[in-house]
């Protein structure tokens, strides 16, 4: 199995990367992963108060069931990933089953923050992009997912600059791959593919004739 991690920061195109990938591959040949079902449930926290939650630390994220099911994929084992409600800020009670394959990718802002999920990784990857063009990705996706509106997530930006200097961009450096431009820079998504494929035939001939 080939384990790759893919972060970087917010609306850094990370997940237009991940989708362009996923769709040079069928279902049963690639396993998607997200940190961000990780996040810990907020019920026990009241509703207005869930607002103030800083999404973009790494304590907001549950990494030892993270890693548990990173563990499980490796074993060829089935995982329940959670399912989490940005709306409500809460994780849901329902969970998708998710089966291993040859290549799993995890992806997450704060995935390479836990050493353990970086040592899980046999790929490190890190999409980069200008803050400018993160904030507006940011600001796009906020109001089409989480329902807030832009001046609240542009109220909210100085925490994610703050928190992206302080634990995002450091991780940078334990990364095998940089991909500068995000989901624009299809020379480094090329690569990627490549590198999957080789995988792929490397398991095929592997597999006993019938």
């Amino acid at each position: 199995m080939l384990i790759i991690g893919i972060t970087g920061g917010s609306g850094s195109g990370k997940t237009t990367v991940v989708n362009k990938i996923k769709r040079s591959f069928s279902s049963e040949q690639v396993t998607i992963v997200s940190q961000d079902s990780y996040y810990k449930d907020n019920t026990n926290i009241p509703l207005e108060e869930r607002q103030n939650i800083n999404f973009d630390h790494p304590d907001s994220i549950e990494f030892d069931l993270l890693v548990e099911h990173m563990k499980l994929l490796r074993q060829g084992l089935p995982i329940d990933e959670p399912v989490y409600d940005y709306i409500t800020s809460t994780r849901q009670p329902e969970t998708i089953r998710v089966v291993p394959n040859p290549v799993v990718i995890v992806e997450g802002i704060l995935l390479f923050t836990d050493k353990r999920v970086r040592e899980l990784c046999d790929i490190k990857v890190f999409v980069d992009a200008e803050p400018d063009d993160r904030l507006i990705r940011i600001i796009e996706r906020d109001m089409r997912e989480r329902g807030r509106t832009a001046q609240q997530v542009i109220e909210r930006y100085g925490i994610v600059k703050e928190m992206h200097i302080l634990f995002i961009e450091p991780t940078k450096r334990y990364a095998d791959i940089i991909i500068p431009q995000g989901g624009e820079n299809q020379v480094a998504i090329t690569v990627l593919e490549a590198t999957i494929r080789q995988k792929l035939l490397q398991e095929s001939a592997q597999q006993p004739l019938k």
